[in-house]
């Protein structure tokens, strides 16, 4: 049997996001939170985290993704840019999102 490794995705600026078929986002009444289901687990993102996965849509670029955050935790893209990144390659990596 032949086995074929896989490449890591490595997150860039203009990476394009989004979760793929196996994932989505649920809010549990029971806990009055969200959770990202995937095959076999579920995780419970802070708020932060969840606003990041809501934006990857498939259209809008890590770099846009980065603005639209700043705008709305009133901080530069600067600051935020390597959080954002870090949280995104990490779940890539999980395969919890496509770049």
């Amino acid at each position: 049997m032949m086995m074929i490794e896989r490449q890591r995705a490595i997150v860039s600026g203009q990476s394009v996001p989004r979760l793929p078929r196996h994932v989505r986002i649920q809010f549990d009444p029971v806990r009055q939170a969200h959770a990202v289901l995937s095959p076999e687990k579920v995780f419970w993102p802070n708020e932060a985290s969840l606003d990041i996965l809501k934006l990857c849509d498939g259209r809008r670029t890590v770099d846009e993704i980065t603005e639209d955050l700043a705008r709305d935790y009133d901080a530069s893209p600067q600051e935020m840019a390597g959080d954002v990144a870090a949280f995104l390659q990490e779940w890539a990596d999980k395969l919890l999102v496509r770049l």
